[in-house]
């Protein structure tokens, strides 16, 4: 599968998405989209990481998965042909145009695929990611939590390392989620997000932000069930994202 799924535009999104309103809320009825994810990371996890990293979360009821790479913040790789052998599945990572300036910095980034059709997320799938000349196998762990489904155009989020989680939004492409302040314990982060009048595109497409809690300290809960998915609850607040999302286990 080469594209997601749900994104294609039709004639009048195109129109649509030409013009600019200002402070546009990303809203489940919102009737256009876009066809590839414009994702924005807002911050990075404290753990150094080398340009040859890669890892995954599972996103959007097991529909969707993100690959997080690590380089230029502004620079974020899109994911291409996405094409699948049984539980194996295969992503291309496009890097764009070589001559783009991209700030000199080193940070995770996540690029959005869609879940080929005939792969279960329940059950562990093995991900073969090319970026440019290099490539790497990353193992994206089945997860019970996504058997449910979420509903389209929810917000979802899921685990990429110890320290850090991919948030899946929607709404305007041009006017992604800016993390203003996360605070975390054990079992929750709140994340408030900066609410600004912005001129967006009318259109509705994913976002992925990246969100760093830090070092987790569990403390002394022995009744902490630690198989269960959704033991880590991330509270949205502000930018129209108010709500609290269940992150998945990857």
């Amino acid at each position: 599968m080469t594209s997601l799924r749900r994104f294609a535009l039709s004639v009048s999104t195109v129109l649509a998405a030409a013009l600019l309103v200002t402070g546009c809320v990303s809203t489940p009825g919102a009737p256009t989209s876009t066809s590839e994810p414009q994702p924005e990371q807002s911050q990075s996890t404290d753990a150094p990481h080398t340009g040859d990293d890669m890892e995954a979360a599972w996103l959007d009821g097991g529909r969707m998965f993100a690959v997080v790479t690590w380089g230029s913040s502004t620079c974020v790789p899109a994911a291409g042909e996405v094409t699948a052998d049984g539980q194996t599945v295969t992503v291309a990572l496009d890097e764009g145009d070589t001559d783009q300036a991209c700030t000199d910095d080193l940070v995770p980034r996540a690029s959005l695929a869609t879940l080929p059709d005939g792969v279960d997320p329940t059950k562990d799938v093995e991900l073969i990611v090319t970026l440019g000349d290099f490539t790497d196998d990353v193992d994206l762990d089945g997860s019970a939590a996504v058997a449910a489904g979420a509903a389209e155009y929810e917000p979802s989020a899921g685990w990429f390392d110890d320290e850090g989680i991919v948030l899946l939004t929607w709404g305007s492409s041009t006017c992604a989620p800016i993390v203003e302040n996360v605070e975390a314990d054990a079992r929750t982060a709140t994340v408030t997000f900066a609410t600004e009048d912005r001129m967006c595109t009318m259109d509705m497409a994913p976002r992925a932000t990246i969100i760093s809690v830090g070092d987790l300290d569990d403390g002394d809960d022995d009744d902490a069930d630690t198989d269960d998915d959704d033991k880590f609850t991330l509270t949205l607040v502000g930018d129209n994202l108010d709500g609290t999302v269940a992150v998945i286990e990857g």
